[in-house]
């Protein structure tokens, strides 16, 4: 599959708040930003990687359970990069001390990857 970077950088670059609330005002259409600030339009899986990425995540969501050693994320959350972008994993998992040191604001809006 492959992303679709739009480059709106000669007309605004969008802060993090303003991101979010794109994404939001939007909730149709999977948004993605590369360390550039490009805007990245992110294609739906087909069956197979459907398929591919369920058991993946309920995998570590089973392992989470029984360890209780953090949170495990969907394909849906989006995290802030170091490098600057805010990308969607298929799967994500943050210890439990690293998510729970994050702001209530951080925990509801795209989290940073570490607080």
């Amino acid at each position: 599959m492959t992303a679709y970077p739009i480059n709106f950088e000669s007309i605004v670059r969008l802060t993090d708040d303003q991101f979010y609330e794109l994404c939001r005002a939007n909730p149709e259409v999977k948004f993605e930003r590369n360390p550039k600030g490009d805007l990245l339009i992110m294609p739906p899986t087909g069956g197979e990687t459907g398929i591919y990425n369920s058991e993946f995540n309920a995998d570590f969501v089973i392992w989470n359970r029984q360890t209780n050693l953090g949170v495990v994320f969907d394909s849906s959350t989006c995290f802030q990069l170091p490098n600057g972008g805010s990308r969607s994993p298929d799967v994500a998992w943050v210890r439990r001390d690293r998510w729970d040191a994050l702001t209530p604001e951080q925990k509801i809006k795209f989290s940073p990857d570490r607080p």
